[in-house]
């Protein structure tokens, strides 16, 4: 929303740090459209209230976390694409 930070993380790291700005900047503004909180320190405790609620409801009984899994799989596909985008020599 305008603001900007510096914060400390592994290189390795930056680009999901990244896209966990991106994400709550479009909730903080989805909450801020919808007009019903004003202020900008209200408007992102609403947003860390929301998102944390959503993460809490991955979580499915017996303690299996649907958010581990998908991060698992996108470090997966991440791995998959730079190995295929070695190989370029196979798919000539």
């Amino acid at each position: 929303m305008g603001r900007e930070f510096r914060v400390a993380c592994p290189d390795e790291e930056e680009a999901t740090l990244i896209q966990a700005v991106e994400f709550l900047d479009q909730r903080m503004h989805e909450i801020r459209a919808s007009g019903k909180v004003i202020g900008l320190e209200k408007i992102a405790i609403m947003a860390a209230l929301n998102i944390t609620y959503e993460y809490l409801h991955t979580r499915v009984d017996g303690g299996f976390d649907i958010a581990a899994i998908q991060r698992r799989i996108t470090g997966m596909n991440s791995t998959i694409d730079a190995v295929m985008g070695e190989q370029t020599e196979l798919f000539s």
